[in-house]
């Protein structure tokens, strides 16, 4: 399993309906956040630290970005 990491960056919205990305300035990430988190600070303009780990062989149908697999979020 790879190991977690932490990114920082402005939301964005995808090219696909309810995709969102944060634009690190080196790289798109997919926002993929899971039920259990509070979701309400992930929203377009935010920007967010954001916790978890790179999935790259994660299928979505966002088709941008590098799969995300978040663990923790907090306002930048």
């Amino acid at each position: 399993m790879p190991a977690e990491i932490t990114i920082t960056g402005r939301v964005f919205e995808g090219v696909e309906a309810g995709c969102l990305l944060l634009d690190t300035g080196a790289g798109d990430y997919l926002l993929v956040v899971p039920r259990h988190l509070d979701r309400s600070a992930v929203r377009a303009g935010a920007r967010l630290v954001v916790r978890g780990r790179v999935e790259p062989g994660l299928v979505s149908y966002c088709q941008q970005g590098t799969p995300f697999l978040v663990s923790e979020i907090r306002p930048a």
